[in-house]
């Protein structure tokens, strides 16, 4: 691929072109031009993408790297797993073409295929050591049939030629944080929230989808957003939501003015049907949740992340603050704007308390060490995860409420005030923050020093008194018998059809019935012995009616049959005590209620 003459000329150090013609091989050909070489440049792919943290090694992807110079060869040499020193001389642009595969449908990475394209600009933008302080651009040339809706960025796009466009970044940082997205079908809105322009785009959705309806429900959410920060001076003159309707996805990556994000198409809204299903609360949530990181963790970052390494591992103790405040935010904003009402909820409350509750990780780590390992543990999770690890999403939200709650009782302000202050006593347009600075903003809202609570509930591993709080404020809770997985302490997969059954052991809870008869991840649990008899299981629930004749009898264990490896095993289940779990929490006092919650109805 030759560097072709653009229409217009262009002036950054350094330029990428990204071409489309080889997306039936889901391939991206590009090309970078740098404008003034160091000798023995060195260029490196990320190996991460910012809020998302795993090393995802996209290098991996890459191949056919050469490099040209004065129209010759020039040499290069592979430092590591990412990066390549070119033996470049001074005084002449240096030209690497390469290729980049893009098959991963995830927010994170890139796509390409004939219907449709996506990628972040960390999956395919080499970084010029040395340069990446730099201005940037970034030419598009897309295949006719992907070109017919045009490209869709943050970024202001300046037409070069027919189905191609420049875009021009200040850094590097700021192009690695603007992902783009082009298809031959999809949908795209607009909307306007504190007289800022806000653009929609779907792809994937069914021919029924109300957009409209998504606009209106967006609207409120950035307004409010908006209102909730101080929108002067605004954070951005654009922004653009980029949604991929999928067959059964979710998630989203958080960006300085857009997001990407992912969900399954029956959490789409539909003509017609003016009730908010359960499904399409979860992707209002999810909306709400990356568009109020514009503030938390984009702008109030942790001071480690103030500039990227996009080379390794940023460690900090603060995504609980970062991931866990917004996810407190998340769900309360649509109960702010009227989007879902108290019920609902403290319906998804109780999910955040419910996963707490019967996660052992949360006796064994702190919600600071969780941010801290995230890297290793969070984005890699297995059998044994909930068992070492405590969410700092579900954690750090009730962390949050906690907080809030306590703040309000006690009459000297509310986290609301806590946030604001935090982002206007910060200068700048990215704001470094610590923890001290956290406690600070507490200090200055609350009158005392919230330092003990901090050590307790985001050092320590202890209960949150979270029931208490909730009381304080007219809510009650209310209990039921939990499942038999709950009361085992495992997570299994069932089935039967007609010619199998299995009961798959997927997860063993530490210290509980399961672990203690011998069971582990990936065993068959085959039946268990009753009455010198063999009973074969295939779902949980049959435990229900074959476990009462033991209990009547005076039994307080049975025998248990499981496979590991093509061997058959017995293990003796102890029969768990009555337990009980959470089950709903209700309102008991709607006036002291209201002082936290406000009425949807008078939104």
């Amino acid at each position: 691929m030759a560097l072709m003459p653009p229409s217009k000329p262009c002036s950054s150090p350094v330029l990428y072109r990204v071409d489309t013609s080889q997306a039936r091989a889901h391939i991206y050909r590009l090309q970078l031009r740098i404008e003034r070489p160091q000798a023995q440049q060195q260029v490196q792919l990320p190996a991460w993408i910012p809020g998302s943290y795993l090393l995802r090694e996209f290098a991996k992807h890459l191949q056919n790297l050469r490099a040209e110079q004065n129209g010759q060869s020039v040499p290069l040499r592979q430092l590591d797993k990412a990066t390549w020193e070119l033996a470049a001389s001074h005084g002449a642009p240096l030209d690497l073409y390469y290729e980049v595969y893009a098959f991963d449908s995830s927010v994170r990475t890139a796509w390409l295929d004939m219907q449709r394209g996506f990628f972040n600009p960390t999956s395919l933008c080499l970084q010029v050591l040395g340069q990446s302080q730099e201005a940037h651009s970034l030419e598009l040339f897309l295949d006719a049939n992907l070109a017919k809706n045009g490209v869709y960025a943050a970024q202001a796009a300046i037409k070069i030629q027919a189905n191609a466009w420049r875009y021009n970044f200040a850094d590097y940082d700021a192009l690695a944080d603007t992902p783009f997205v082009f298809a031959q079908d999809l949908w795209r809105g607009e909307l306007m929230a504190a007289g800022i322009a806000h653009e929609f785009v779907v792809v994937g959705a069914p021919p029924n989808f109300d957009g409209k309806k998504l606009l209106e429900d967006t609207q409120r959410i950035c307004a409010a957003q908006q209102e909730f920060w101080g929108a002067q001076p605004a954070i951005f003159d654009r922004y653009v939501f980029m949604l991929h309707a999928t067959e059964d996805g979710y998630g989203g990556l958080e960006h300085m003015a857009s997001t990407a994000l992912i969900c399954a198409r029956q959490d789409l809204p539909l003509v017609g049907d003016r009730s908010r299903s359960k499904n399409y609360q979860t992707l209002l949530g999810l909306i709400s949740h990356e568009y109020f990181h514009s503030w938390n963790v984009k702008r109030l970052r942790p001071a480690p992340l103030l500039r990227y390494d996009y080379s390794k591992e940023s460690y900090t103790e603060l995504l609980w603050f970062f991931e866990g405040f917004t996810s407190y935010y998340d769900d309360l904003f649509l109960l702010r704007t009227g989007l879902i009402d108290q019920a609902q909820y403290l319906q998804l409350l109780v999910k955040n308390i419910q996963a707490l509750a019967i996660n052992p990780g949360a006796g064994l780590q702190s919600v600071a060490q969780a941010s801290f390992d995230a890297w290793v543990k969070y984005y890699r999770p297995d059998e044994n995860s909930l068992n070492a690890t405590v969410s700092y999403y579900t954690k750090g939200a009730l962390v949050a409420l906690c907080l809030d709650l306590t703040l309000r009782l006690e009459g000297r302000g509310d986290l609301d005030a806590v946030m604001r202050h935090l982002w206007q006593s910060q200068t700048g347009a990215v704001k470094p923050i610590s923890e001290a600075d956290i406690a600070a903003a507490l200090q200055a809202v609350g009158g005392r020093s919230f330092v003990p609570e901090l050590q307790a509930w985001v050092h320590g591993t202890g209960d949150l008194p979270v029931l208490p709080l909730l009381c304080a404020y007219g809510i009650s809770a209310h209990t039921q018998k939990p499942t038999w997985a709950q009361r085992l302490g495992l997570k299994v997969q069932e089935g039967k059809s007609a010619n199998a059954t299995s009961l798959k052991v997927q997860v063993v809870l530490r210290g509980g019935a399961a672990e203690a008869a011998g069971l582990a991840a990936g065993d068959e649990w085959l039946g268990l012995e009753l009455e010198g008899q063999i009973w074969r299981l295939y779902q949980l629930e049959q435990l229900a009616y074959l476990l009462p004749t033991a209990v009547r009898t005076g039994q307080r264990s049975v025998a248990i049959l499981y496979s590991r490896e093509q061997r058959i095993y017995q293990g003796c289940l102890q029969l768990p005590a009555e337990q009980t779990q959470l089950q709903e929490l209700c309102i008991e006092n709607a006036a002291l209620l209201h002082r936290w919650l406000p009425d949807p109805d008078s939104v």
